[in-house]
């Protein structure tokens, strides 16, 4: 056996060389992250709403506020009737006009009317010098020969001209969608910044400070917490009127007391800690504890309270855009685009779903990540 196995050789300078790879606290936390599969698809799902957000509108042909009113209401998917020559087809509006669509789903003119006939309940459109009818008595509407009244062959095709089709105004919902949600992340990234400057700023104060003052500023949020957002947001619109401005003032003043109070617990469980008691042995100023000791190590629970706070605020614009009291038309937000849809509900659901759909992405997107964040800075799932 002594010509198989044998001593492997080995030196002072192996005995002591750390084998396995050091990291540090952030690349610990990227590896923990990384690690979890729902974390990095909400990461992804939000650079790509991000994207399609700031980037999309460049590759667009239509505006936010462009309306086109000879194409209302009209859907992704198409059912349209082929046309006598076979190099086009009809599609009939809710309002009961016809339009011409090119065999590759994208809309052309409309058709103008010639005649009605009322005893046969057909209208006459003209195509290229040819006759095709409307029967208004077969439900809900079918394109027709007016001679033979036989039914032309009908379709479904993709509107290649709105990809998500278009709203009760004739506006390219893709477009508005685009719009409607960077308004959204713009308010929510916004509110959140000035939310977590005044919050750490006044809950590390109260927790440090203590006694008298942390009552009284404990108080202050206690009262702030108790006043509705819908109540403030209209106080705020009577005095600064209505726009973008009123829901990031709201938003930035009364959001921060969650975040306060997080901050603030985190600062009465550390400030006690031993490095701040060496802090304070070698002179170090109550600025430089808080900012550089106390505030740094609270870090996780702020980041982690941050993302549950980005789709907080994007679900109270959605629901304040509802109710009217948000952006003023033209603009497009999310929840303006809902409102707006609601009209058509019956007729037209993808007005709503659409935009409904994108917010429910969102929060998804968002709470994957406060979710993964939360177990990559817990250094007790440390392994």
């Amino acid at each position: 056996m002594d010509d198989k196995w044998g001593m492997l050789e080995s030196t002072n300078e192996d005995r002591e060389k750390i084998w396995k790879k050091n990291r540090t606290f952030a690349g610990d936390v990227w590896f923990r992250f990384r690690h979890k599969p729902t974390a990095i698809a909400g990461l992804i799902l939000i650079l790509v709403l991000l994207v399609f957000a700031f980037a999309g509108p460049l590759f667009t042909h239509y505006s936010y506020s462009d309306q086109n009113l000879d194409v209302v209401n009209i859907p992704p998917v198409m059912r349209v009737y082929e046309a006598p020559d076979g190099q086009a087809c009809f599609y009939v509006t809710q309002a009961l006009k016809v339009l011409r669509v090119n065999n590759d789903g994208t809309l052309d003119t409309q058709l103008s009317k010639l005649r009605e006939d009322y005893t046969a309940g057909v209208a006459i459109f003209d195509y290229d010098g040819t006759e095709v009818g409307l029967s208004y008595f077969v439900t809900p509407y079918e394109m027709v020969d007016p001679e033979t009244m036989e039914a032309y062959p009908a379709r479904t095709v993709l509107n290649r001209s709105y990809l998500f089709g278009t709203d009760s105004l004739g506006r390219d919902i893709l477009t508005r969608l685009m719009y409607g949600t960077r308004v959204s992340l713009m308010v929510a990234f916004i509110a959140v910044i000035v939310n977590m400057v005044i919050g750490i700023l006044f809950g590390g104060i109260s927790g440090y400070a203590g006694g008298m003052v942390d009552t009284v500023m404990m108080r202050i949020v206690d009262i702030i917490s108790t006043i509705p957002l819908t109540l403030y947001v209209i106080l705020i619109m009577v005095i600064m009127g209505s726009g973008l401005q009123s829901i990031i003032v709201a938003l930035g003043t009364t959001y921060w007391v969650g975040m306060a109070r997080v901050v603030r617990g985190q600062v009465l469980s550390l400030k006690n800690q031993e490095f701040v008691m060496a802090a304070k042995t070698i002179g170090s100023s109550t600025k430089t504890i808080l900012l550089q000791h106390l505030v740094p190590n609270s870090m996780g629970s702020i980041l982690v309270t941050v993302t549950m706070l980005i789709p907080s605020a994007i679900f109270m614009e959605a629901f304040l855009g509802y109710l009217g009291i948000g952006l003023q038309p033209p603009l497009a937000s999310l929840g303006t685009m809902c409102n707006d849809a609601t009209a058509n509900l019956r007729t037209c659901p993808y007005q709503l779903f659409i935009p409904a759909i994108v917010i429910c992405l969102i929060m998804f997107g968002f709470n994957f990540i406060g979710d993964g964040l939360r177990d990559a800075l817990d250094p007790k799932l440390k392994k």
